[in-house]
């Protein structure tokens, strides 16, 4: 177990929550003031709600934007730290330097067809005749910036990647300063307006992107120059690949705001209160209400080293203390922003300006309405995060999707029919209602699971101390009965054998779950690709390829799959062996093993080869069962017994 780590299961919880989670919400807290406070000094100006609507409609505008710079980003993020997995960063220059470039072009192609179709897309997001003059300001100038803001979140990406996190977070820090300082400068004491805004907003950006761009001047792990920048259709392929759920999550965002927007400005149209009033107070109320959700979401995020480790630990009842000291802090959080919402909403609405007795009107029937259940809303937000944190990346996408994409957008469609333009407004607590009752029931399940996780079976997590000699890595096709004959090599040279013993080590010094680590290499759907290119995937990866070089220095031994061949390319004395079998023969094997019958051993051997051969890639950049990648391959239709002398032989003779 790792050592650093081991506070992780014994320190008082509470202070733990203290240590990790105040760092979070203080990040998440700047973020949200980065967004709200153009907002907060618009409204208090002389334009008034207008220039709140103006921001508002533009706003899902740059999420555009950023989904193409942040899948460009993240994705040759990712291929950067795949390249430092494999040892061999040669590519990774060009995968950043195609990205910058690709971000470049793209962030063009959005200026032009911006200013051409800038109308169009400003009704087409809700403007109004009286909103569009601002709207149109505003949107002209940070429109003028949007290659620098695209570059500026494309390169972030990659500075965290190499290993500065802290540098990344500071561009960011130092531009949401600038702006929040320059906002009243340029709106109250030069008299710019809406102008003033947006010329702070971009100067922010701008200073975030020299300071990131200084970094690559002392890049740690790559270095750029001019052939960088030329086009690699492969490598930015990949790129791609490995970014696209960034961007599918971005747009999923644009998808919200853009159908809220509408609707709002349809059914306000036909009541007293207009087009422009609910689309400025929806904009505000959003803003204010991401505020609460990254205050829950940053206590959850500090929590999620802590129920990591303890779950993989199997220290269930920290586990559930945890997330017991953690919804009832986010139950605290979500009552009292429910009394203020609820009880005294005009406090919040007066930061952002005055107006009239119908604007406020509405604004406060917003608030109660939309933010009616916010109390759930956190809770929901926290939950999907808590299945993050304990290896179920399908339960926490099914609790994410199911309130701000399954529910929230459908409602928004259909209650304005029966409700008019408060139908928007009740489709959020009609979407938390529904969602909590789905969150909670995976809750109660997954913990009832927890008593039937005790008693699995119990895994060694003791890395053996070994004797000086070859290392063994088996790779095998599905049914060769290749893992039987790695166990029967160990025993006839009376060295360690590790299969399923690899990720429970992994687990154990990760702190993640073992389930988990053990069946990333087995997701079966179109989308494995990208689920194994994702965060946590990645991150349990990088723990399995730790584990193994551990277990490695310890002496001889035989490594089952995993990629240990690939892992462990460097070592000198390491034997990489491939077994293969005829089809008939491993569809026999499989039918004895899970009592498959001839079609499921078939499909069973095809989903698992593909399986193995997708994470092969991922991991090695190499073709899985390529002869050139190993060596030996030996087809074990002729018995166990007689492939493992066989090997024994080979590595007598290879010694």
């Amino acid at each position: 177990m790792n050592e650093e780590n081991k506070f992780l299961g014994k320190e008082k919880i509470s202070k733990l929550l203290l240590k990790f989670s105040i760092p979070c919400i203080l990040s998440l807290l700047i973020s949200s003031l980065y967004n709200i406070v153009d907002q907060i000094f618009i409204g208090n100006s002389e334009i008034g709600y207008l220039g709140n609507a103006a921001t508002t409609i533009v706003f899902p505008i740059t999420i555009i934007s950023v989904a193409f710079a942040w899948c460009l980003g993240d994705g040759s993020a990712a291929f950067l730290s795949l390249c430092q997995g494999r040892k061999n960063t040669k590519d990774a220059d060009k995968a950043i330097g195609n990205s910058i470039l690709v971000s470049f072009v793209i962030s063009i192609i959005f200026v032009i067809l911006g200013f051409i179709f800038m109308d169009n897309l400003l009704y087409l997001f809700g403007a109004s005749d009286a909103s569009i003059g601002l709207a149109r300001d505003y949107f002209t100038i940070i429109l003028s910036a949007i290659p620098i803001y695209m570059l500026a979140n494309t390169v972030n990406s990659i500075i965290r990647a190499d290993g500065s996190p802290t540098y990344s977070m500071l561009s960011t820090l130092i531009g949401a300063v600038l702006n929040i300082i320059l906002d009243p400068i340029f709106i109250f004491v030069f008299n710019m307006g809406i102008k003033g805004a947006a010329w702070a907003t971009i100067i922010g950006q701008i200073v975030s992107f020299i300071v990131s761009f200084i970094y690559f001047f002392k890049s740690k792990t790559f270095k750029l120059s001019l052939d960088s920048f030329k086009m690699n259709f492969s490598i930015f392929g990949n790129i791609v690949k490995l970014g696209v759920s960034t961007f599918i999550t971005q747009m999923s965002i644009v998808v919200i705001s853009l159908v809220c927007n509408i609707m709002l400005a349809k059914y306000g149209a036909m009541s007293k209160y207009g087009s422009d009033i609910p689309i400025a107070v929806i904009g505000i109320c959003m803003k204010v209400f991401t505020i609460v959700i990254n205050i829950v979401v940053g206590i959850i995020l500090g929590a999620q080293p802590i129920l990591g480790y303890n779950f993989g630990a199997k220290n269930y009842d920290r586990v559930k203390k945890t997330f017991k000291i953690v919804i009832i802090s986010t139950i605290i959080i979500g009552v009292i922003a429910t009394i203020i919402f609820e009880v005294c909403p005009e406090l919040v609405i007066k930061l952002f300006g005055t107006e009239d007795n119908l604007y406020m009107e509405f604004a406060v029937k917003t608030f109660r309405i939309f933010l009616m259940f916010v109390t759930f809303t956190c809770c929901i937000k926290v939950i999907s995060i808590f299945f993050q944190a304990v290896g179920e990346p399908i339960k926490a996408t099914i609790v994410s999707l199911a309130r701000d994409i399954i529910l929230f957008v459908p409602l928004v469609i259909i209650l304005p029919i029966y409700f008019g333009v408060e139908g928007p407004l009740y489709a959020a607590p009609s979407a938390d209602l529904f969602a909590i009752i789905i969150s909670t029931i995976l809750v109660v399940k997954f913990f009832k699971g927890i008593s039937k996780e005790e008693n699995k079976e119990n895994i060694d997590t003791t890395v053996q101390k070994s004797k000086e000699g070859v290392i063994i890595t088996i790779s095998r096709d599905h049914g060769s009965q290749g893992k039987y004959i790695g166990k029967l090599v160990a025993q006839k040279l009376g060295i360690p054998y590790y299969y399923k013993e690899m990720t429970a080590i992994a687990a154990m010094e990760s702190g993640l779950d073992r389930e988990f680590v053990s069946k990333i290499n087995q997701s079966n759907n179109i989308m494995h690709d990208l689920y194994l290119t994702s965060s946590p995937v990645q991150y349990a990866i990088d723990a399995q390829n730790k584990a193994i070089r551990k277990i490695a220095e310890q002496g001889a031994c035989v490594l089952v799959g995993r990629a240990a061949d690939h892992v462990l390319q460097d070592y000198k004395n390491l034997i990489k062996i491939f077994i293969y079998a005829p089809k008939d023969y491993r569809v026999k094997n499989v039918m004895e093993m899970y009592n498959d019958d001839e079609k499921d051993a078939i499909k069973n051997i095809e989903k698992s080869d593909k399986n193995r051969a997708s994470y092969y890639k991922i991991i090695s950049g190499k073709t899985w069962g390529d002869i050139n990648n190993y060596n030996l391959c030996i087809d074990s239709s002729i018995g166990k017994e007689e492939t493992a002398n066989i090997i024994c032989e080979y590595i007598h003779k290879a010694i």
